[in-house]
């Protein structure tokens, strides 16, 4: 004869349920503050990997991660993702990178925020460093364009 023996809180002892409560909510936390600490780069060979008309979200969650902002309009979802350096850091080795059409409406309004982004972070002893604006096709799952811009 067999005992079969279920898993559950109850048959932790109750310092055992406690550390492993605070372990699963402490997690996120701990996951989201190395993520700040650590900082994100935009890395430009994942960036020469994206093909308009071709890249899935899927492809673009996978290679840069969640985005730092994401607009939606009824023409496209557009991902933003930036990175940010110390002020007074030199940027890295500058190279050009196949953009955009610039009448697109996007980038009208977008010189204005990337300005107001650099003022705030300097004042703080930041500034933007890299770029990343992926727009989506309206059902937001194939890459329509992109831009990525080195500061």
């Amino acid at each position: 004869m067999t005992s079969h023996h279920n898993f559950t809180l109850n048959s932790l002892g109750k310092g055992r349920q406690t550390a492993l409560v605070l372990l699963v909510l402490t997690m996120p936390l701990l996951l989201g503050a190395w993520k700040i600490v650590m900082g994100r780069e935009i890395n430009p060979a994942y960036v020469d990997r994206i093909k308009d008309g071709q890249t899935q979200k899927h492809e673009i969650l996978t290679l840069f991660g969640d985005p730092d902002e994401i607009d939606r309009t009824p023409e496209a979802v557009v991902y933003t993702y930036k990175t940010f350096r110390d002020k007074g850091v030199l940027p890295k080795r500058e190279r050009k990178v196949k953009s955009a059409p610039q009448d697109s409406p996007y980038f009208r309004e977008d010189w204005l925020k990337e300005k107001k982004e650099r003022e705030s972070k300097e004042e703080k002893g930041k500034e933007l460093d890299r770029k990343l604006i992926i727009r989506f096709d309206p059902k937001g799952l194939t890459v329509q364009s992109h831009d990525f811009k080195q500061f």
